[in-house]
């Protein structure tokens, strides 16, 4: 029980003052991407609302990771927005349930530790890409109604206030860190707009937030086989996105503060939100990347700080709507330009020349997937798979082969490096069957059989041999490798000439 409802980090010492100013900052920061994501699905901007509300709330309380902020993300909404305009928002909040199921499943299964196999320049790959969007989806505040570039006065005043945000925000912490930097900005840039009387866009021009509180409301969708297979591609798709973006945004988190979150835990967290969500009139969503950097840059490293920016986003919508309507976009526009630029990683820039081709090519590529595509799982899963043949190719070329005769005249082969399906061609061409002597011994100690590819070479290796009446020893098998010989007896012919039921001669 402790670990889900220690709300406020009893177990740390936590400073309230800087967890309460930074959920109020982030909660500011929440209303205009809410609302934004939930047009870009074709929804209406409450429904994006209220599920940036129950995904930061339920997340903060039970997720894995304090101090990481979740709410309606681009993402999850290019997911929906074509199922959005077929079958409109009913289908939306039946399939963000399911997708909330399954990401319960995957927690319940322990399946957030495959987070793991994502490599150091997927990650560098993936961040940079991040940051390239949050820093281009800026880029509209400063164009009109009709999406044509401002010009003239407008377009000056809108830069000077970005920039005096970005200004506010690198240079405040240098001299007091008595109040988040952000939230500063944004008073100071509220402040002047309001009693100078400046015209400039706010945040009431993109959409009215007032509203209530979130109603309860099950899905009013046909309860059969046809609406499940319907939407259980969409489902799918949005648990996966969803889980690979707060996993990594995790990952990046426990980097920055040095601990160390519980990825299962938040799988859990991030499916029971969106449960909750699409039962109370949300959109669903997954970990936010760049709120969660606002709230850690802030100084936030307990739970209280996403809860109370859920609450307070709430509030907002009850309450406050008229006053947060009046906040100038082009304060939020530098924040969120400085955190495009605090989410880069530079230092990947300064290292080109010291990694290997390879992982520069896997950054490179997931950067330009994220950043051109906008699809943040499918740029992963492509890294993933690219670093992976790479790795295979690398260790395949590492297979090799001492060989000596010894007194008694038996041939030994030493192999050196794994044997598995990438390394079972070279592996063949070491030996010398023909004009070997009429006994060998292959020595398995400083490699290891890894596939059933492997264990085919071994086959195939053995056959040839008994072919032309040579005598062939295994020596020093692992285990587990002999455990997988064991398991192929039924798919292959495994007969090495002395021991066909472990191929395995001597483990000296």
């Amino acid at each position: 029980m402790k670990n889900y409802f220690n709300l406020f980090d009893l177990s740390q010492k936590v400073d309230y003052k800087t967890e309460i100013l930074s959920g109020l900052t982030v909660a500011v920061a929440l209303v205009p991407e809410a609302v934004a994501f939930a047009l870009i699905a074709g929804l209406s901007p409450l429904t994006g609302l209220y599920a940036a509300f129950m995904m930061g709330l339920v997340t903060s309380v039970l997720g894995g990771r304090p101090g990481m902020i979740s709410g309606a993300t681009g993402a999850v909404a290019v997911i929906l927005v074509t199922l959005a305009k077929s079958h409109g928002v009913e289908y939306i909040f039946a399939t963000v349930i399911l997708a909330g199921i399954i990401q319960l499943s995957a927690g319940f299964l322990r399946l957030g530790k495959l987070i793991r196999l994502v490599p150091h320049p997927v990650i560098f790959g993936f961040v940079n890409g991040l940051a390239i969007i949050i820093f281009m989806s800026q880029l509209d505040q400063f164009k009109d109604a009709s999406g044509n570039w401002l010009t003239g006065s407008t377009l000056y005043i809108l830069l000077g206030l970005v920039l005096l945000t970005m200004v506010i925000i690198w240079g405040l912490p240098k001299l007091t860190k008595a109040v988040p930097a952000s939230l500063a900005a944004i008073l100071v840039v509220f402040g002047i707009v309001f009693f100078m009387g400046i015209d400039t866009k706010t945040v009431g021009d993109i959409a009215s937030i007032q509203g209530g509180f979130p109603p309860f409301h099950l899905p009013s969708v046909p309860l059969d086989l046809d609406t499940f297979l319907l939407i259980l591609p969409y489902a799918a798709i949005v648990a996966g996105v969803g889980l690979i973006e707060s996993l990594l945004t995790l990952n990046i988190v426990d980097e920055i503060t040095e601990t160390r979150g519980r990825g299962n835990k938040e799988a859990v967290a991030q499916g029971t939100a969106n449960i909750l969500s699409g039962l109370f009139s949300g959109m669903g969503g997954c970990a936010m990347i760049g709120q969660s950097l606002i709230n850690v840059s802030n100084g936030a490293r307990a739970r209280l700080s996403g809860i109370v920016a859920s609450i307070m986003l709430l509030v907002f919508v009850m309450f406050g709507s008229g006053l947060i309507e009046m906040v100038p976009m082009a304060a939020l526009t530098g924040l969120m330009i400085m955190v495009s630029i605090g989410t880069f990683e530079w230092a990947s820039l300064k290292i080109f020349t010291k990694f290997p081709k390879s992982d520069i090519f896997v950054m490179v590529l997931v950067t330009l997937v994220t950043a051109v595509l906008h699809n943040l799982a499918l740029a992963v899963i492509i890294g993933v798979i690219i670093a992976a043949l790479v790795f295979a190719w690398d260790n395949a070329k590492r297979i090799r082969a001492r060989k000596y005769v010894d007194d008694q005249g038996v041939k030994h082969y030493e192999i050196y490096g794994p044997l598995f399906f990438g390394s079972v061609t070279g592996f063949s061409e070491k030996f010398e069957v023909l004009t070997d002597p009429e006994e060998i011994v292959i020595d398995f100690a400083e490699s290891r059989v890894v596939d059933m590819s492997a264990i085919e070479a071994l086959n195939k290796i053995t056959e040839r041999y008994q072919k032309v009446g040579k005598k062939v020893h295994l020596k020093h098998l692992s285990p587990d490798c002999r455990q997988l010989i064991k398991n192929a007896e039924e798919i292959i012919d495994v007969n090495v000439i002395e021991d066909p039921t472990y191929a395995v001669i001597s483990n000296d």
